[in-house]
């Protein structure tokens, strides 16, 4: 099991789905967990008792990602709190679906601000601190649709295409200060988002699937945890899927 005692992480849109997995299985290691959010309040509660329940430690931090100051003021949240910054889980992010030639300006925008903005802002401002310490695991929640593309998504699937040649370059510049980067591509996972599906939907995409099932937040959160721990100290400027196969 990955030993995260007394690290501190930042998790981005922790309030809900599968930033709230992580956010817990990095507590059930033994992580100090800063559960940011933007506009889910009661959600970021809730994860903050989850993590109560497993005498875990935690602070919420309101901010826009999208907001480079929102993102410097995290920072200065989890040094106030906590002292430190271990571990960065870029999870927040949005999505969209509908024909790209029917997708409105404005929404193009919302989805580069949070999916790719977001997570150059939170990282911008987290690695001068992990420099000083000469450590840190970043970690970039990504998509299977940003290694393969998705009709009907395309915005969505290029914001995580992004997200990982980001990923890769960045883990170049950062490898020679012991400052690992990885990103996570999950398939169809069992969340709220999912929820619109009738039974009948759901049994179909399940067909599609090899392992024939949606997969499961905490099995995201652990691998997440996992990246963050020294069991994976020598994996950088990686891209892993966790899709049952579906890619």
């Amino acid at each position: 099991m990955s030993n995260l005692k007394g690290k501190v992480a930042i998790v981005t849109g922790a309030s809900k789905g599968i930033g709230k997995s992580i956010a817990i299985s990095l507590a059930e290691k033994g992580a100090n967990i800063i559960i940011n959010y933007n506009s889910d309040e009661k959600g970021a509660i809730d994860t903050q008792e989850k993590i109560k329940a497993l005498r875990g430690d935690s602070h919420i931090v309101k901010g826009n990602v999208a907001n480079y100051d929102d993102c410097k003021y995290i920072a200065q949240e989890t040094l106030k709190v906590f002292k430190r910054i271990d571990i960065l889980v870029n999870n927040a992010g949005i999505s969209k679906i509908g024909l790209f030639m029917d997708t409105k300006v404005e929404e193009m925008d919302s989805l580069i601000d949070v999916n790719i903005k977001g997570v150059l802002n939170m990282s911008h401002v987290v690695i001068p601190h992990m420099l000083s310490e000469r450590r840190g695991s970043i970690i970039n929640i990504s998509s299977m649709w940003g290694i393969a593309g998705a009709s009907c998504e395309v915005v969505y699937s290029s914001t995580k295409g992004a997200i990982n040649l980001f990923t890769k370059s960045l883990a170049k510049e950062m490898g020679s200060a012991n400052i690992r980067v990885n990103a996570v591509a999950p398939g169809v996972i069992d969340t709220e988002m999912n929820k619109w599906m009738d039974e009948e939907e759901r049994k179909e995409l399940e067909e599609e699937i090899p392992l024939g099932r949606f997969g499961e937040g905490k099995e995201v959160g652990d691998l997440v945890s996992y990246l963050s721990s020294d069991e994976s100290k020598y994996i950088t400027g990686q891209i892993i899927s966790i899709d049952g196969g579906f890619l």
